[in-house]
């Protein structure tokens, strides 16, 4: 049996299609999570405007999102978080990042980094 066949993908990661950082990172979480109920979704895409409803806006996104399958959008660092322990060393960083001071500094830092992923990083086109 191929391995995740028969999986329902459950949630749904919307992600910049056109930032080289986060392309990579979809990449990179693709291949270490292949049997996971994960799936990518531009947010350059109709798809992704209808998924996340009223917090979709046109242009560049400022964040990630998560979908859970009941149609919850978290977006940010929190929306990695869930994949985090399917990722190797996944598990050290979800533990990490649950204390108290670490949460918030992490959560700057994604947003720093977001906010100039462009300059940083570059673009895909």
């Amino acid at each position: 049996m191929v391995p995740g066949a028969g999986r329902q993908i459950m949630r749904t990661v919307i992600y910049d299609d056109q930032c080289r950082l986060c392309v990579t990172a979809k990449e990179r979480l693709q291949r270490a999570g292949e049997e996971t109920d994960v799936r990518f979704v531009p947010y350059q895409s109709e798809e992704a405007a209808c998924r996340l409803g009223a917090e979709y806006r046109p242009g560049r996104p400022d964040a990630a999102f998560l979908v859970e399958d009941d149609g919850a959008v978290i977006r940010g660092l929190d929306a990695f978080l869930p994949l985090a322990p399917g990722l190797r060393g996944g598990h050290v960083l979800h533990t990490i990042l649950r204390a108290p001071l670490i949460r918030p500094l992490a959560a700057c830092a994604y947003r720093l980094i977001a906010r100039y992923r462009y300059q940083l990083f570059g673009s895909v086109m």
